[in-house]
């Protein structure tokens, strides 16, 4: 019986070499966002004292007290103030973009600080989930999906801290003072949005239910007078006009205190990193092996063996 032709060994299909992680210093990275942040409590600071400046100008405004010429004239400082208001929302999201990008160079760090590369032995993490309970895709999808961006974002900021502690500092990570620092930061940075969006949606809602409320008012008025009462839909309107004033004021204060923890938080991290990428412990110093002879001999003589067994010795 005729045997086959030997089949060729096939070789399977290529499989690029493992990516061997590395570690990215911080420090740049986070003192931009730290100035941002800085940048952005300032903004949001004088954007808040020019609301309340403006506050009687409003209610004036509304009651129909003011004159032709001080109307014209506060439409000219409305206008005036609508860009910097623009502009505490440019450096919002400056400020975003840059702490996310901060945000996941510290957790690819930390991919490195527990591989066999980093210099300093690794706090044993969890065997089942790691040194996180996230994936990666998380650090930038878990600010905008609903419902679980009140405490993702805070989960994967723990997960990067307790990663990023030092050998000689156990526990430093979950440490109370750490997480007093990032409760406190994510405390404050959820007030400040609830405020602006919740704040913001409610009185822009509230706003367009009373005017229905007015127009249906108006048309269930006596057609004979020639005036609708619109007593109550200006003071609704004043009423928001404080509530905006003075809910912008509560947010801007989160949003400085919010700014100050993010800072600390920040800071102490990258430094962790930094301590364990670049410091080896000092039991791993390298030491320096002998330098052997520069110039060696060209002929040795052979050392004198001892006789074996059986044979005899024949020396002088």
């Amino acid at each position: 019986m005729m045997q086959p032709y030997p089949v060729p060994h096939q070789p399977g299909p290529y499989q690029p070499p493992p990516v061997i992680p590395r570690y990215r210093p911080l420090k740049p990275v986070a003192i931009v966002s730290i100035v941002l942040i800085g940048l952005t409590a300032v903004a949001a600071v004088v954007q808040s004292v020019l609301m309340w400046r403006s506050y009687d100008e409003v209610k004036r405004l509304i009651y129909g007290l003011l004159t032709e010429d001080e109307i014209n004239s506060n439409v000219e400082t409305i206008a005036g103030v609508g860009p910097f208001l623009n502009l505490v929302s440019y450096l919002l999201i400056g400020t975003g973009i840059a702490f996310m990008i901060w945000l996941w160079q510290a957790r690819e760090n930390t991919d490195f600080l527990y591989s066999p590369f980093a210099p300093r032995p690794a706090v044993p993490a969890d065997p089942v989930r790691g040194p996180h309970r996230r994936a990666a895709g998380w650090i930038v999808g878990s600010w905008f999906c609903p419902i679980v961006q009140f405490w993702y974002p805070l989960q994967i900021v723990q997960d990067i801290a307790a990663a990023s502690e030092p050998p000689e500092q156990p526990g430093a990570g979950r440490s109370g003072r750490m997480r007093m620092l990032l409760t406190g930061w994510w405390a404050t940075w959820t007030g400040f949005w609830v405020i602006v969006v919740g704040g913001g949606s409610f009185a822009a809602i509230s706003f367009i239910v009373w005017f229905i409320r007015l127009v249906q008012v108006a048309d269930n008025s006596d057609p004979d007078s020639p005036y609708a009462d619109i007593y109550d839909m200006q003071d609704f309107m004043v009423r928001v006009a404080l509530a905006v004033d003075i809910g912008f004021t509560v947010a801007a204060v989160l949003l400085i205190v919010a700014g100050v923890a993010a800072a600390f938080m920040m800071l102490r991290i990258t430094d962790w990193q930094h301590l364990r990428a670049t410091t080896p412990p000092p039991a791993q110093w390298p030491t320096r092996p002998p330098e052997p002879p520069r110039y060696a001999p060209r002929f040795q003589p052979p050392q004198a063996q001892p006789p074996g067994p059986g044979f005899p010795s024949y020396g002088p």
